[in-house]
């Protein structure tokens, strides 16, 4: 649950980011948010949540 949240959270900086600085216009970050959405609903959701969560727990395994 802290990881979902967490991803929402940085893509959602990653986007204002994007739309600030490098010209996203509205109207394509709404088009994003509506493709995230449907995504969500598909039969492919839960490869990619997995390979979320194994790509955060490599992250998380990397010791400086």
């Amino acid at each position: 649950m802290i990881l979902s949240i967490s991803g929402v959270v940085l893509l959602g900086i990653i986007v204002f980011i994007f739309f600030r600085k490098c010209g996203l216009k509205a109207s394509h970050a709404l088009v994003c948010a509506l493709f995230g959405f449907y995504l969500a609903s598909t039969a492919i959701a839960p490869s990619i949540k997995a390979g979320g969560e194994s790509l955060a727990s490599l992250l998380g395994g990397i010791q400086f």
